[in-house]
């Protein structure tokens, strides 16, 4: 995932994907607990676009988005 990609989205699909790594963040940790995390980078990476999508959001909403 791209930041280039997530300025051309509207703040309502970035909020929808948003919830989506968040999920996917807390099955990842679940997953972890139980000791059936098969790739555990796969933790980092969406904490990243989490991360990332969060600053897109901001971005747009102090009036920065182009």
């Amino acid at each position: 995932m791209k930041a280039k990609d997530l300025r051309k989205s509207s703040p309502e699909d970035l909020s929808k994907q948003l919830e989506t790594l968040l999920r996917e963040q807390f099955n990842l940790r679940m997953q972890k607990g139980m000791g059936q995390l098969s790739r555990p980078s796969q933790v980092r990476a969406v904490r990243r676009d989490i991360a990332r999508v969060k600053t897109i959001i901001h971005e747009m909403q102090a009036g920065g988005g182009r």
